[in-house]
């Protein structure tokens, strides 16, 4: 490689040093490489082609070294007012569609008459800085257009922003952080546009915690502070931006507690008319059992026993009449996807007009319904079903507690023979290796103020056979609907369970060591097209369509059978709900996680509120090498623990009295900290 011919010892030259220009004096040129005396007195070896584009002066060689230094010190500064004078701008002005691009002394001779080095260095420095404007690319300056200038200064303004945001951010955050820790909040007042910024990345952080594009913002910003999932819900609540016991899980799940329907009031009105002309003679009286506060009514029935079996009718709310698909009404229920009951309220899937009002089967009302006919023997055998769409008479609203009530008096003769029947299909069932596990599910209820509430625990009254006879008329209803469909060419949304499960899992099960030894043998039920078999439940095909009120799934499946019975309406094919089926699945586990995970969180609260002065009975159901599983019956959960805490003997189905320690309800963990046999 040839050296330029300027390049002699003496000579004073700039190179780039972490994107910046550095003063050197050439000591000694040896081949391709220079060695240099740097301006911070340090003495290197550089490639000849680091060298920048500006040369000069040339100095007599062999000077000393506090020569060289002051030389460098004097040319340097020269050089920086230079660049501090030159503007930048006012060039690029001039060059600007002249020239794609251009030396260093073009620029020169457009600024000096006759450029010195130290002018040339300056101009060099300068254009080095301006990045919105030109692109060095030795040994020329690229001179943008100006399309190209106008994105790199807004680059370049989005740039400065984010700096100066992190570097608030930073501090804000820390302050944030101390504060949710009960110490004293440092936390500096952010402007109105900080404040939205640092209010949007907590949020989106909170909701999509996987989000991509504010990901190296968030990392950046939260440097130093503990590597928490759940993070940016301290600092918001910190902050005040959400409350205390904020559903992330809600959230996440992007569904609308407090839906406003009231945007939907024409296609809601239209619906309703529409179904009222259609409105007939009640082909059926029935009567519902349901909890006292239910107002979403699915389900109702009436029964006869007959010389040699039952005519069981069963009615079920079709909210699918005169639904039009595709609307911007449906399109908002599918997103929905379920109703939610949870500890702080419930919120339903459908526009609460039509939901607990227009579609429910509330009693003293006419409701179109899906009526079942059930021509079942002696042994609840199914000989016949006949299924219509007409509408229905709703005698009574029943509840759990009064049908078990009557029961237990002898009073209601069809409560009598629903329960016969409803005990002849879980024996049926049974046969088929069904899994009925009989866990009462504890009611959870908020108390006091509305951002700290108080968590209380109540076991519901017992109702065995209320809740069979609900239970076994509905899986009556979705296993013989499914078989319906298969015949009929319907297609329908199947709830499979395709497992086998160990012949001695059969049977209705209460006992804790039995449930969690049964839980261990089950694997998940899903949806799909496809019927198969669905193994807890004892069912060669499972369509559930008893609870459209409730959820999307069973509201299109109860479609597509209205479909078929009346010839109106819409009846997809098999390829349309196959392509349905994954947007149903996604929402159905997003939904479903919400329900699953926040009952969890206020159960965990109890535990956090009541942990020093309570103590709570648990059974030992499994004796892990490790860890010891203990069952919480009163609660529905399950806990580990190490074996240590439980002795030198145990074994399953031992009862202990155990104290928690460290609760995090977000987490869902539990520290179990001493048990004691009872």
């Amino acid at each position: 490689m040839l050296i330029p011919s300027p390049l002699q010892p003496g000579c004073i030259v700039e190179f780039l040093q972490d994107n910046q220009p550095v003063t050197a004096w050439v000591l000694d040129i040896q081949g391709p490489r220079l060695r240099v005396f740097t301006i911070g007195q340090r003495e290197m070896k550089l490639p000849a082609t680091r060298v920048l584009p500006w040369v000069g002066p040339q100095c007599a060689p062999g000077a000393s070294r506090q020569d060289m230094l002051d030389l460098l010190r004097t040319h340097h500064g020269r050089r920086e007012r230079v660049a501090e004078e030159v503007d930048a701008l006012e060039i690029w002005e001039l060059a600007q569609g002249e020239l794609a691009e251009a030396e260093i002394g073009w620029f020169a001779s457009l600024v000096f008459e006759d450029p010195a080095p130290d002018q040339m260095a300056g101009l060099g420095r300068k254009l080095l800085q301006t990045k919105t404007h030109f692109r060095f690319s030795p040994p020329r300056f690229e001179i943008y257009s100006q399309e190209v200038v106008d994105r790199r200064q807004e680059e370049l303004r989005k740039a400065q922003e984010r700096e100066r945001l992190v570097g608030f951010g930073q501090v804000f955050l820390r302050g944030l952080w101390e504060a949710f820790c009960n110490r004293k909040n440092t936390a500096p007042q952010p402007d109105e546009e900080q404040a939205e910024r640092i209010g949007k990345l907590l949020m989106t952080r909170i909701v999509s915690p996987d989000d991509r594009d504010s990901e190296m913002l968030w990392r950046t910003m939260s440097q130093g502070l503990p590597d928490d999932p759940f993070l940016p819900l301290y600092l918001a609540q910190a902050w005040g931006l959400v409350p205390a016991h904020f559903n992330v899980y809600l959230a996440r799940a992007q569904y609308d507690w407090e839906p406003r329907w009231e945007e939907y009031a024409a296609e809601l009105r239209a619906l309703r008319e529409r179904v009222e002309k259609l409105k007939t003679a009640p082909v059926a009286e029935i009567v519902t059992i349901d909890a006292p506060t239910t107002r979403d009514i699915d389900d109702g029935f009436s029964l006869e026993a007959t010389a040699d079996g039952f005519i069981l009718r069963q009615a079920l709310a079709c909210p699918p009449f005169g639904w039009e698909f595709g609307s911007p009404l449906d399109s908002a229920v599918q997103h929905r996807f379920s109703s939610l009951y949870l500890p702080e309220g419930t919120s339903h899937m459908l526009p609460e007009e039509l939901g607990t009002d227009f579609f429910s089967l509330v009693g003293g009302t006419e409701r179109p319904a899906l009526v079942i006919t059930f021509d079942l023997d002696s042994e609840a055998g199914l000989r016949r079903v006949m299924p219509e769409i007409g509408w229905v008479r709703v005698a009574a609203n029943l509840t759990y507690a009064g049908v078990e009530e009557d029961l237990a008096r002898g009073g209601s003769l069809m409560m009598e023979e629903a329960r016969r029947l409803a005990g002849l299909l879980r024996a049926a069932r049974i046969r088929e290796h069904a899994v009925i596990l009989e866990q009462p599910d504890p009611y959870l209820t908020l108390c006091g103020d509305s951002g700290h509430p108080e968590v209380t625990v109540d076991e519901p009254s017992p109702a065995p056979d209320a809740q069979m006879i609900v239970s076994e008329f509905m899986i009556l209803a979705n296993k013989a609907m499914g078989a319906w469909g298969l015949v009929e060419g319907v297609p329908l949304l199947y709830r499979t369970q395709n497992i086998t499960l160990p012949a001695e899992c059969a049977g209705v099960w209460r006992d804790p060591v039995d449930i969690y030894r049964i839980i261990n043998n089950m694997g998940p039920s899903i949806l799909e097209c496809e019927p198969r078999r669905h193994a807890t439940i004892g069912a060669e095909a499972y369509a559930p369509m008893t609870s459209p009120l409730r959820r999307y799934s069973d509201f299109i499946n109860m479609a597509q059978i209205l479909a078929r019975l009346t010839g109106t309406g819409r009846l997809l094919d098999r390829t349309g709900l196959e392509n349905l089926l994954p947007v149903l699945s996604g929402r159905a586990e997003a939904v479903n996680q919400v329900q699953r995970l926040r009952v969890r969180y206020w159960k965990y609260e109890y535990f956090r509120q009541n942990y020093k002065k309570m103590r709570w009975s648990g059974v030992l159901v499994d004796a892990g090498p490790v860890l010891v599983t203990i069952a919480l019956p009163e609660l529905q959960l399950f806990l580990k623990a190490p074996r240590k805490i439980f002795g030198d003997k145990f074994h399953p189905g031992q009862r202990f009295s155990v104290r928690v320690g460290k609760v995090d309800p977000l987490a869902g963990e539990i520290r179990i900290a001493e048990a004691w046999e009872e």
